[in-house]
């Protein structure tokens, strides 16, 4: 009886102080703003059974990821041992004996997976203090709490081996425990007093580590599942969709995220279910080219922020030094910032579904629409926009020059232009498709030849086809990763009107910046479009024997995935399939490729931003496509075109390699 006492006094104690603790960190989540993460409830089991429990996304790094999945797995397994032995504490006699054969059953996969988690722990210590990898190369109080964690793991599973041992000695073991049976072996007698310590222990131990885990990086174990459950479930189909400002709401009087309560709770749930693993930071494009830039600091540093703002605001402590402070500058620099391509790599990687681009540009659209703080070159961008309706300083007017520029490219060869304008037509309802061309298409004099090809293959392929021209302005992309809402908004609206006016539903793209914005954010405006990327339908038209590559081509090219394309699209094969339409051509890849493919540098605005910090991410892009071996290097991106061709100058390489768009080359074939 007094031994439950004791029990009842110690297991009641912690169980209190976990809830406590608990509760005030999901007081902390009412601190920002609200978010409905409840649609589609269905969809997001679905996700949670693949990367909570099925582990998938942890995968992707082969033995990490099996050496997570060890751990993981034996701890599900395991709990049937604390919650037997918590029962035993009240009912010294309980067991799940009564199970029958299901109980040789888990007694079995107890000890099997107990010896392989003390193995996989062994294992996970050596290597965070020798052959450490870079990810995980974290500063000393760091590497201290996960081998403070990593040492109870081990414990609980000594003191486990330990009470079955002494059950097997003192012949009340029940159930089939193949690996406690070999280590009894080795042992004579046993001592129900030494069965009573290893059973105190192993619930010490097992309390500590549950009322620890509130206090630590490892809050994952407890926040991942719920975490993932709320996360943006449909990626990588549609990437990170920004949400629009409501610029009507006069209530609202700070635009994007300066602290802590300017983000959603969700964004706060990231930081408490960062794991520190690293594997955002070792594929980020920026930091690996030397930027300040450290995604799994961007997501700690809001953890670190709110358990300091966090008592503060819930205790209502106005006078805390910590409230003269805020998330950006004082602890997220404008540097760091900026640095970002919102490439998605970060996010493609992270095993627990954390978002780092959207607070990264909330954070953006603090700094451009509160404080006018942003490079100095933004100011031509935003200009440009403004004046031009486009990120370059060419008029409106001039999108049309491609127009004319391809009419009278086919008149002079005599063949049938099925291209129509919009504005002569009045509707496009009779037309296949509409061909949104762009900025880059209309205006930079390399992607124009693109934008011509394709409008030519859809000539050939007699796809009757419209343009907006000097109608069709801005997607808003470039501004809206920059930060500037406001700005992107007004550009959306006149876009929209126009593509309500003509009854635009189907949408064909050569820039999958303008694909992911038409496709994915334009319905948050009321419009629902149907868009393709030109690869895709190109890849449609030979399918359809609309387009028939006959001439060789003899060269041995490498595919750049576009991150817009791939990343947020899932856009991977179709480009490749068109490229091996083509007979001759030997497509090679480059060593980080398709989901695992490196970024350009052009994303989230960098294209109209220099670099100043450490080696320029096109370079490196670049060099990686030159091993290769390849004298042609595809693209399916006028930013990625642009880069990659900086680079092969960068390099001196003009003269060797190429840069060319799927569609110039399915169009060489034809």
């Amino acid at each position: 009886m007094l031994r439950a006492v004791i029990f009842g006094l110690v297991f009641f104690g912690a169980m209190g102080y976990f809830i406590f603790s608990v509760r005030k960190f999901l007081s902390y989540l009412k601190i920002a703003k609200p978010e409905n993460r409840f649609g589609d409830i269905s969809a997001r089991i679905k996700n949670t059974i693949n990367i909570a429990f099925l582990q998938k996304k942890l995968l992707r790094s082969p033995l990490a990821g099996f050496l997570h999945i060890c751990i993981y797995w034996g701890f599900l397994i395991l709990l049937f041992v604390v919650l037997e032995s918590i029962i035993e504490g009240f009912f010294p006699d309980f067991s799940f004996a009564f199970l029958g054969p299901l109980y040789s059953v888990l007694t079995f996969l107890q000890d099997y997976f107990g010896a392989i988690v003390l193995l996989t722990v062994i294992f996970s210590i050596f290597r965070r203090y020798i052959g450490t990898p870079k990810r995980l190369q974290v500063d000393t109080s760091a590497k201290l709490d996960a081998t403070f964690i990593l040492m109870m793991i081990a414990l609980v599973m000594i003191t486990m081996f330990g009470m079955s041992v002494e059950k097997i000695l003192i012949g009340k073991s029940q159930g089939y425990r193949p690996v406690s049976d070999f280590i009894a072996s080795y042992f004579s007698g046993g001592s129900h007093t030494v069965y009573e310590i290893f059973f105190w222990a192993h619930i010490v131990v097992v309390l500590v580590f549950m009322n620890y885990l509130p206090y630590s990086k490892h809050f994952h174990v407890l926040s991942s599942i719920p975490n993932t459950f709320f996360s943006n479930y449909k990626i990588p189909y549609q990437g990170i969709v920004l949400k629009p400002i409501n610029f009507e709401d006069e209530s609202i009087v700070q635009y994007g995220a300066k602290d802590i309560e300017d983000l959603t709770w969700k964004n706060i749930l990231d930081g408490y279910t960062c794991t520190e693993c690293g594997r955002c930071t070792s594929v980020c494009p920026a930091n690996i080219t030397g930027k300040l830039l450290n995604p799994k600091l961007i997501i700690t540093k809001i953890r670190k922020r709110t358990e300091e703002k966090g008592p503060v605001v819930v205790n209502k402590t106005e006078t805390d030094p910590g409230l003269n402070k805020n998330l950006v500058h004082d602890y997220i620099t404008a540097q760091e910032l900026w640095a970002c391509t919102t490439c998605m790599a970060c996010v493609q990687e992270c095993p627990v579904m954390i978002d780092h681009i959207t607070p990264i540009v909330d954070m953006r659209r603090d700094l451009v629409m509160m404080e006018s703080d942003f490079p100095a070159e933004m100011n031509t961008v935003f200009k440009n926009m403004e004046n031009n309706e486009s990120p370059w300083a060419f008029g409106a007017e001039q999108r049309n020059d491609w127009i004319d520029e391809l009419g009278d490219e086919l008149a002079k060869e005599g063949k049938e232009n099925h291209l129509k304008k919009l504005s002569s037509l009045g509707t496009a309802d009779e037309l296949d498709i509409v061909f949104w061309s762009g900025c880059a298409g209309a205006f930079d004099k390399r992607y124009r030849n693109v934008t011509k090809s394709f409008a030519q293959l859809l000539n050939k392929a007699g796809v009757k086809y419209g343009v907006l021209g000097s109608e069709e302005k801005c997607t808003g992309d470039p501004a809206r990763r920059l930060g500037n809402e406001f700005l992107a908004q007004s550009f959306i609206q006149q876009n929209a009107e126009t593509l309500k006016r003509y009854n635009v539903k189907k949408v064909v793209t050569a820039c999958p910046h303008c694909m992911h914005t038409l496709k994915n954010e334009y319905n948050k405006f009321g419009v629902e479009l149907d868009v393709t990327h030109h690869t895709e339908y190109i890849d449609k038209l030979i399918a359809e024997k609309k387009l028939i590559p006959k001439k060789e081509i003899n060269e041995k090219v490498t595919y750049h995935d576009s991150c817009y394309l791939g990343r947020y699209n899932n856009v991977y094969n179709e480009p490749r399939k068109s490229l091996e339409s083509i007979s001759g051509l030997n497509l090679v890849e480059m060593a980080r490729s398709k989901d695992k493919g490196f970024c350009c540098g052009a994303g989230g605005g960098r294209m109209f931003l220099e670099e100043t910090e450490g080696k320029r991410v096109n370079i490196e892009r670049t060099e990686e496509a030159i091993n290769t071996g390849a004298k042609t290097i595809a693209s399916a991106c006028p930013f990625c075109m642009t880069m990659l061709t900086d680079g092969i100058k960068a390099k001196e390489k003009s003269e060797e390699v190429k840069v060319k768009d799927v569609a110039e080359l399915v169009l060489e074939s034809l």
